[in-house]
């Protein structure tokens, strides 16, 4: 074997570290296509209403990015602690390093950076991915036989079905009940948004006040699962929990964003509908005015009574007669 930047020809190579997830970064792209394509549209648009326009677009695009982020986000809940502890299984060698876990809907992944990030002649840095939509099991076997350092292989560990401390369980099914219940606010947004363009405010704002509601009912599912949570994660001295993170705390403010939203369009509904339709750019004229009720019939009584062309006969004239009578009882 020969060694070709301190990789062996016959060894398996380091994985590289976890930059961004590539689903994230697909989403974070999208809206920012979409909003970048609204923005050469407001120009576009007079007066004063170009900056409630523009204030409005970018408020619906926050939430709905949000709602989408969070469900391939990995920081719902995480931890981070610093430990010297072993690398290696069946090595006493010990290496300073920042060990982290961070629990998603999806999944969790584990972190290992070493504290400098090179020692023992290597490069400290780890970022393995473990799903609840594959086989924990296999992914697990499968970073057994990959070699991954101790620390990662521990906490995966605590995850397995035949752990006494029933985190897969927990996490797994809190997540997908978290995950359903948000994709239902993100179809209660999308629908909101379709109506705002339509002289039916008032469901507009029913239906985000429900989608507010929806993501409180996502984030209760995720946090009564993470406080039954019984065991604690050592590494050789140091011990931690896990704590909800930044992907939940946004979408907690999202909710109460969009349900304050939601609950002032109702408000400005009855207060004064007028003004608001006309803030929103919808007509406040309800179109069934113009249609007459049943059993009344507008007619012009001068053409009724304009005398016939001359020379038409007096059986023609009958029959036009008969006729119109009949279009106007």
């Amino acid at each position: 074997m020969t060694l070709h930047d301190d990789v062996y020809a016959l060894k398996p190579r380091p994985g590289t570290p976890f930059v961004v997830d590539g689903e994230l970064l697909t989403v974070t792209l999208v809206f920012s296509l979409t909003a970048a394509a609204f923005l050469l549209i407001i120009p576009g648009i007079r007066g004063k209403l170009r900056l409630f326009w523009m204030c409005r677009i970018f408020l619906s695009l926050f939430i709905g990015v949000v709602m989408v982020a969070v469900q391939f986000s990995s920081s719902w809940a995480s931890a981070l602690v610093r430990a010297n502890t072993t690398y290696k299984s069946f090595s006493s060698t010990f290496v300073n390093a920042e060990v982290g876990l961070h629990v998603g809907l999806s999944g969790i992944n584990i972190t290992l950076k070493g504290n400098p990030v090179v020692q023992l002649n290597e490069t400290i840095n780890y970022n393995e991915a473990f799903y609840w939509r594959n086989n924990f099991e296999e992914d697990y076997a499968e970073a057994l036989e990959k070699g991954l350092p101790t620390p990662i292989l521990y906490i995966a560990e605590k995850f397995t079905h035949k752990s006494p401390c029933g985190f897969y369980s927990q996490y797994r099914y809190s997540g997908r009940y978290a995950s359903a219940t948000m994709w239902t606010a993100f179809c209660c947004w999308l629908v909101t948004n379709i109506l705002l363009s339509m002289p039916v405010l008032l469901y507009a704002g029913c239906l985000m006040v429900a989608s507010g509601a929806f993501m409180f009912f996502s984030l209760t599912a995720f946090a009564t699962a993470h406080n039954l949570s019984l065991c604690t994660f050592t590494v050789d001295t140091a011990s931690f929990q896990t704590s909800l993170s930044t992907s939940f705390w946004l979408a907690l403010a999202t909710g109460v964003l969009s349900t304050v939203t939601g609950v002032l369009v109702v408000v400005l509904d009855y207060v004064a509908p007028g003004k608001l339709r006309e803030t929103f750019g919808v007509s406040a004229h309800n179109d069934n005015d113009d249609i007459a009720p049943l059993g009344v019939v507008y007619h012009n009584n001068n053409f009724l009574m304009s005398p016939l062309p001359a020379g038409t006969p007096d059986f023609a004239a009958t029959e036009i007669t008969q006729e119109m009578a009949k279009h106007c009882i």
